[in-house]
């Protein structure tokens, strides 16, 4: 196993700890379900909390790829003027442009994460 891949898991219920992502708005709590020796391939839970809003953030662009399931809840897109619910899903590539966003209601999403140029 290289630096940057995940660990091998078979099926399991996850055991870390829920934490603020730095840099997150408040209500916003994430559990790390794998990643690489770098951070850089990452599969995470995140929640936010009802009443959750991202405006203090603005527009937001990542160096990264991401992918976004919508387990439960939904979140509404500011800028789109769209609310998404569950079982939607966003593949965004990096410098893709998204939110702000704020959930009424709530939300839990599956986020997936890994570098705009993988080299193999």
């Amino acid at each position: 196993m290289s630096g940057r891949d995940k660990p091998e898991l078979e099926f399991h219920r996850p055991s870390g700890a829920w934490q603020a992502p730095e840099g997150a708005a408040p209500g916003v709590r994430e559990q790390t379900l794998a990643a690489d020796g770098s951070g850089a391939h990452r599969t995470a839970l995140v929640r936010w909390e009802p009443g959750t809003d991202t405006s203090g953030s603005g527009v937001v662009r990542h160096d990264f790829w991401e992918e976004v399931y919508l387990i439960e809840g939904d979140m509404r897109d500011l800028t789109l003027g769209r609310t998404f619910s569950q079982g939607e899903y966003a593949c965004r590539p990096p410098g893709m442009p998204h939110g702000p966003w704020i959930s009424d209601h709530g939300v839990t999403m599956l986020v997936i994460t890994y570098p705009a140029a993988d080299g193999g």
